[in-house]
């Protein structure tokens, strides 16, 4: 399993747009192969930064499906216009938890 991690600042005053655009993908990232779940956070420092947390079963289930799927144009759709720049994206894998 890794996790897509993306961070993200969003135009002042469309936070709350923004999350119901997330809430808004949630099937579309249900049906998406090698999806195992999402979590968003809201910067408490930072009130226009969030950082998105996707679990997949791999890099390629993210990069080689999800990305080249026409679910990525749609979840694009849901967001991308409140993207204040451009994301930041990595990918991790858990190496120690408590």
């Amino acid at each position: 399993m890794i996790t897509e991690i993306v961070e993200c600042r969003i135009k002042p005053g469309s936070e709350e747009k923004f999350v119901a655009g997330v809430a808004a993908s949630q099937p579309i990232f249900e049906r998406s192969p090698g999806f195992l779940g999402l979590e968003l956070h809201h910067m408490i420092e930072d009130p226009h930064g969030f950082i998105l947390f996707i679990k997949w079963e791999s890099v390629a289930h993210h990069i080689e499906m999800f990305q080249k799927s026409p679910d990525y144009a749609e979840w694009r759709a849901n967001v991308g216009a409140f993207f204040a720049d451009t994301p930041r994206l990595q990918h991790a894998e858990k190496t120690l938890s408590y």
